[in-house]
């Protein structure tokens, strides 16, 4: 991978602690996938009766383990998850379809299940073939040591130019019953989800049947992953899935079988949270990062052209560089307001970049003051809002800036 010359200046002082989920065990491993003296091989080991939920990238040129998955979430359950760094196996043609067949069929044997209980990911550089039995011999051994508590190790395991493991946990009540929801994920580079960031696996002891957490998992990808960005650049490989191993029924929990039964409200609300931590992390983490960037939009038409509009500011190279510049180029917003495509109104256009009004109905704020607003440049997290004066929608993205160290990360990716 590209050279990550310094840890993103968001990385956490310490790590979220995840909890070990009942149902659900991992195992990594060094296969040598791309490279040596690196873990890049995960399996984890559900429960039988786990129940699985997948979001999956709307890439026309998606990756054979995406095809994979899609066919498998039809059946709605999963016992084995594998995952690779190093090789992406997309743009691999038949060879790639035989990877996924090789290590399905392993993993498989190693968890005594099904082959459409098995669920596969892999991430790293697109176009070179993935040589599956490298490490597909692996997984009978890593089934046999799998661990609960190895959240951290997991996580780690999927990281390509991350520089840092992206951990959450929440906790909510099914009822009388608490349930607890962890997730992790990875993604720096090459991130415009079209559906959630680049990988995400996300796992509950809460007994919830595979068609309601296919919808709840829909929906909140749509307001957290689907509205960050470092880049612009949607992944061949984005793949957000969500395992439910039901333990929490032997506490008593009873079995939800729809998404809008009022008993998953408050469960519905911590997996949202989760999945808006997670987002923002991968953000925090951009390669090359060092501004986190919220771009907020109100009086927008729908809350899907606030959206539009947002993305047109927060994937704006000319606006990202300034930004990494400190330099309070609002004219730059002005700019990606007018190329979004959505409904505004350039009179009443007005943008603030934190507190400071820059610009109003249209033309510059009478209080702009330049160096005042450079100040406020330096922080390390910036927001920046635009009313368009079309309407009451609003939305919200999250990016960073666009520094030379991302230049290099990418100009060297395969070296």
């Amino acid at each position: 991978m590209g050279k990550v010359t310094s840890v993103s200046p968001f990385a956490p002082a310490s790590l979220a602690k995840l909890p070990v989920i009942e149902g659900v065990a991992f195992a990594t491993a060094e296969a040598g996938i791309r490279y040596k003296n690196r873990t890049d091989l995960l399996l984890t080991v559900l429960a039988e009766g786990t129940s699985v939920a997948g979001v999956l990238t709307q890439s026309k040129t998606a990756s054979a383990p995406v095809l994979a998955c899609r066919k498998h979430l039809k059946k709605g359950t999963a016992r084995a998850l594998v995952v690779n760094s190093g090789n992406a196996n997309a743009f691999t043609g038949k060879k790639g379809a035989e990877a996924v067949d090789i290590t399905v069929t392993h993993a498989a044997d190693a968890v005594v299940c099904k082959p459409h209980e098995v669920f596969v990911a892999s991430t790293g550089v697109i176009g070179e073939p993935l040589d599956a039995e490298k490490f597909a011999h692996l997984l009978a051994d890593l089934a046999k040591r799998a661990e609960p508590d190895a959240f951290e190790a997991a996580a780690r395991a999927i990281m390509t130019t991350d520089t840092f493991p992206k951990l959450a946990m929440r906790t909510a009540l099914i009822g009388d019953v608490e349930v607890t929801i962890n997730g992790f994920c990875k993604g720096a580079g090459m991130i415009a989800p079209d559906m959630a960031t680049m990988l995400c696996f996300i796992f509950t002891d809460a007994a919830i049947s595979s068609d309601a957490l296919q919808e709840l998992l829909a929906e909140h990808v749509q307001t957290t992953f689907n509205c960050m960005t470092v880049d612009g650049d949607t992944s061949t490989s984005d793949t957000c899935l969500m395992f439910a191993t039901g333990a929490a029924e032997t506490r008593g929990q009873k079995p939800v079988t729809k998404a809008n039964s009022k008993k998953l409200q408050a469960f519905s609300e911590a997996l949202h949270d989760l999945m808006r931590d997670l987002a923002i992390q991968v953000a925090k983490d951009g390669e090359g990062v060092s501004k986190f960037v919220t771009f907020e939009i109100t009086g927008a038409k729908s809350w899907h052209a606030a959206r539009t509009i947002a993305l047109a500011c927060a994937n704006s190279p000319i606006l990202k560089t300034a930004i990494a510049g400190e330099d309070p180029n609002w004219g730059r917003v002005v700019m990606a307001v007018g190329k979004s495509g959505e409904a505004a109104d350039r009179d009443k256009l007005t943008i603030w970049f934190g507190p400071h009004c820059v610009a109003r109905d249209g033309e510059r704020a009478e209080e702009y003051d330049e160096k005042t607003v450079a100040a406020y440049m330096k922080n390390a997290e910036i927001v920046i809002r635009a009313d368009v004066g079309v309407g009451k929608a609003a939305a919200r993205v999250w990016t960073c800036d666009l520094t030379h160290e991302y230049v290099s990360i990418n100009a060297d990716y395969r070296s």
